[in-house]
């Protein structure tokens, strides 16, 4: 695959994917070293063509002549992309989806599914349109399509990249089996308030984890033939800052200075372009005071322009009908205008190409020409996946049958959940439970349901049959002699919040056993798109019944299912072990039966910051340092930048999660502590494992410039490594730093790196006191 100048650089080390996103909009300017340091370190950006995007001479003319025989209104068919009525995803709009196709008004369908549906479908394209133009069909395959693996933010969690790219193969296999040729997956989108329901979506906080997640999914939806019957078009979404918005409300306004948008929010989308992704999505929000789906500066400039994409754009649900109660457009035609002048290519469910984008070139408001470029990108896709080939190779019932729920999908799915698992807490090595368990009271609203194991999005999975759950799991699991008793107890509905219904069935089961695991946490629909919470503790009489079960004086398990950072702090100061399994999948109650009977070790670590309580919300662990930062002021000081009521740290750092194995690090040894402008240097330590159980550690480096044109945060991961070691083995990790490994916006919107002092740590996890860090410097 044909990449640009900055992603080759960067691969010369294992550290750097996304710094080479930068996106340079002007040479570096030369600066007063008196005032500031110098820009001697810009980094071009040359954009590249992926792979999949290669010269066709033949599929030019092909494509030339075919949109030489369309009609204006057959063009504009094809950038409109309508629901069928198998589902909702959104506001509902229109019902005339099939009369559409017939008309060839509609050049692409979502939410529809199985050989069977999607050959029908096609068929009224194929026979009953003058230009038999196939249909694209697309649909949110986004943790797994039937068999339904982690939600996204809990594979990141697994810090596992084989697993992440595994996920989204089988999630490609399956969905491609029943007809599906595109899906709305990955959502690259960098989240930090976890008042955002969206953030079940994404793989967290951190800008370099989430562009490695980004390129493993991208890769294992498309792998390395567009054309093969088995993979599916990726799209990067949203398009831009959408997990920036204000007050963790979704839909809400976005507010971000340009260095913020290129420096956090927009490296994981050049990941994806690096790795060959074939479509962008929009977001819903604005950018700059502009609608994302209006936005020539992110469509244009940005995408087409400095990175040069050369796949299509779609928009979300309703995006450009949207424009207008944003303020932006004062009608739906203007509206469709804009966005199509500003580069998008596909209108979703809105209509709105296909009721006013005529007249808008009747009135030479829209360039034909541009319209032609839009048609011909959604033409390319749909011959670059062999579709006028062969319109119905991917509506194959026999294939259908024979690949979905596959054994070794089965046992995939498993194995990831395992490994997205992370262990918060386990003091007195409650966990892993012992034989001398041999009676388990399992209590929770999420102990035994079905519907809750496999979380929102979880496209075509069957929520009533197919999940195993807790109760399931740990009854298959469970060693000779052991039993495992239920009792829901407890309620995760708002409206049940003060109620006791329950909590005497379940004290009384947790009286007579010997250990209570506590499954809690969000119903499956208080998290994803449309599930913004202003509170971030446990819903409903939860918190309640876990203090009572507290008070038996039995060891207690909490094992929390939910999609986002919670406000667990009672819990981590009164609870022995507590689990996060987030909403682990199809074989969910298998997994975490794993991890509690010490089948699997848990190896995950933190994607994102969990907070002590609401208040400190949006947080996470590469903040910017203060001019009154608290480690200046004695205990208890009051002129610093902290709270009066509750510490500033985080209950949980990003990268922190434990394992039944303990390990020690060595301090770390440079090759220098000079780096100069053209070299680099390495940073090794040793990791052992000092218990007594194999066990997997992932190894994180984090970096600190100290001084900069601008301010830099106080740490960034800039690498890590997931290792396995068995008891008392050692292994030496070591880590290849580059200046263009260090690069950000400087003060003058350039993109580089800087000479001067930084610091570095390679440690369990993030936090300065994870780890003594070591000075190095770039010179001139």
């Amino acid at each position: 695959m044909k990449r640009n100048s900055i992603h080759q650089f960067a691969l010369s080390g294992p550290l750097a994917i996304c710094l080479a996103t930068a996106l340079a909009t002007s040479p570096a300017q030369a600066r007063d070293m008196s005032a500031q340091p110098s820009a001697a370190g810009t980094v071009e950006i040359e954009p590249g063509q992926p792979e999949w995007a290669a010269p066709d001479a033949e599929m030019d003319r092909f494509l030339d002549e075919l949109i030489g025989r369309m009609t204006l209104d057959e063009k504009i068919g094809q950038l409109t992309l309508l629901t069928s009525d198998w589902e909702s995803t959104g506001p509902t709009m229109r019902d005339t989806y099939k009369a559409d196709i017939r008309a060839g008004k509609v050049g692409s369908i979502f939410n529809a599914y199985t050989a069977d549906y999607t050959r029908e479908l096609q068929d009224l394209a194929i026979n009953g349109t003058r230009l038999k133009i196939p249909l694209l069909f697309g649909y949110d395959v986004i943790h797994g399509h039937r068999t339904i693996f982690p939600i996204s933010l809990g594979e990141a969690a697994s810090w596992d990249m084989e697993a992440v790219e595994l996920s989204a193969r089988v999630s490609a296999e399956e969905a491609s089996a029943e007809g599906i040729h595109w899906t709305f997956s990955p959502m690259v989108d960098v989240a930090r308030d976890a008042r955002w329901g969206r953030i079940s979506e994404g793989a967290g906080e951190d800008v370099y984890l989430g562009s490695k997640v980004a390129k493993a999914r991208v890769e294992g939806y498309q792998g390395d033939d567009l054309s093969a019957v088995d993979t599916v078009i990726a799209t990067a979404k949203h398009f831009a800052a959408y997990g920036a918005a204000q007050a963790g409300r979704d839909y809400h306004t976005v507010d971000v200075s340009d260095r913020t948008l290129r420096d956090v929010y927009l490296p994981p989308f050049k990941a994806a372009i690096d790795a060959g992704v074939a479509s962008f999505m929009t977001s819903f929000n604005e950018v700059d005071g502009v609608p994302a789906s209006g936005s020539r500066y992110l469509l244009t400039d940005i995408l087409r322009d400095e990175w040069g994409f050369d796949g299509f754009v779609v928009t979300d649900y309703t995006s450009i009908n949207e424009m207008v109660p944003h303020g932006y457009a004062e009608d739906l035609k203007q509206a469709g205008e804009q966005a199509l002048n500003a580069g998008v290519d596909m209108d979703m469910q809105g209509a709105v190409f296909m009721e006013n984008l005529a007249q808008s070139v009747a009135e030479g408001r829209v360039d034909i020409a541009a319209i032609d470029t839009a048609v011909r990108r959604v033409l390319e896709m749909k011959y670059r996946l062999g579709l006028f080939e062969d319109p119905y190779r991917y509506s194959d019932r026999a294939r259908q049958e024979a690949t979905l729920y596959k054994p070794e999908f089965l046992e995939a799915a498993r194995d990831v959940a395992r490994k997205s698992m992370v262990l918060l807490k386990n003091e007195g090595d409650v966990l892993p439970l012992v034989g001398s368990a041999k009676s388990i009271a399992l209590v929770g609203p999420l102990a035994d349901s079905k519907p809750d194991m496999i979380g929102s999005w979880a496209a075509a999975g069957d929520r009533q049959t197919r999940p195993v759950t807790l109760l399931e799991g740990l009854r298959a699991n469970a060693a000779d002699g052991v039993t495992v008793e239920y009792a829901k107890g407890a309620s995760y509905e708002f409206a049940d919040e003060g109620k006791t219904d329950g909590f005497a069935e379940a004290l009384a089961l947790a009286e007579r056993s010997d250990v209570i695991v506590a499954a809690m946490g969000e119903k499956w629909d208080m998290t994803g798109e449309a599930a913004s919470r202003t509170s971030l503790d446990l819903p409903g009489n939860q918190q309640a019944l876990l203090e009572q079960l507290v008070a038996t004086g039995k060891p207690v398990v909490l094992v929390m299912l939910s999609g986002r950072p919670n406000s667990i702090t009672w819990a981590e100061d009164n609870v022995p072990a507590i689990l996060h399994a987030w909403y682990p999948g199809t074989q969910g109650g298998h997994a975490v039966a794993d991890v509690l009977f010490g089948k699997y070790n848990p190896s995950g670590k933190l994607p994102v910051t969990f907070p002590r309580n609401v208040g400190q919300a949006p947080i996470h662990y590469d903040m910017k340092n203060t001019g009154r930062p608290i480690e200046l002021g004695a205990p208890g000081a009051k002129y610093v930048s902290r709270y009066l009521n509750t510490p500033n740290d985080p209950l949980y750092r990003f990268g922190y999660g434990l394992s039944y194995t303990d390990f020690t690090y060595s301090p770390v040894t440079l090759s220098s502590a000079q780096m100069a402008a053209g070299g680099n240097i390495t940073a090794s330590a040793t990791i052992t494992n000092t218990g007594q159980r194999a066990g997997e550690e992932v190894v994180q480096l984090y970096v600190r410039d100290l001084v900069g044109s601008v301010t830099r945060p106080v740490q960034e991961l800039k690498g890590f490594e997931k290792i396995m070691l068995q008891p008392g083995e050692s292994r030496t990790v070591t880590f290849e730093i580059a200046p263009q490994d260090l690069a950000f916006t400087r003060a003058d919107m350039s993109h580089g790196w800087e000479p001067g002092e930084f610091q570095l740590w390679i440690a369990p996890s993030s936090g300065a006191e994870a780890s003594t860090p070591v000075t190095f410097t770039i010179q001139e």
